[in-house]
């Protein structure tokens, strides 16, 4: 597209932006409203907490705590991102009780990497046929 097709665009009636979010001389153009943008799920924004859960079945050796040991049996397992750290937490299901995963605690620069943590956590945790 040539820079006389996106002038004309704009004398038309066109309120779009012209140009990709660059100027002719590589900066930056100035931020556009887009609704949504910077949102994230289960957030209270980019850079706070957030989790993901799902339910697991460990294999016969259970899920060791901090705080009560093995937990064996039907769990859900949460994954929390807060202040540049993810932690494991497991509860019987449907319980109210959350326990920390022993050594289930690491640093995360980006929380972006929180849902391919989930993901790791759950298939090395998730063992229903032992």
């Amino acid at each position: 597209m040539s820079e006389g097709a996106a002038t004309d665009g704009e004398a038309k009636g066109d309120t779009g932006p012209a140009a990709a979010g660059m100027t002719a001389d590589g900066s930056a153009e100035a931020p556009a409203a887009v609704p949504g943008a910077g949102m994230v799920a289960d957030s209270d924004g980019a850079g706070g907490a957030q989790s993901r859960t799902a339910d697991i079945m460990p294999g016969p050796g259970g899920v060791m705590t901090d705080e009560v040991g093995v937990v064996t049996g039907e769990l859900t397992l949460r994954t929390e991102y807060a202040d540049g750290k993810v932690t494991l937490r497991v509860q019987y299901k449907d319980a109210d009780e959350w326990y920390a995963v022993t050594g289930g605690s690491v640093p995360l620069a980006d929380p972006a990497g929180l849902d391919a943590v989930h993901a790791v956590a759950v298939a090395l945790l998730h063992r229903p046929e032992g």
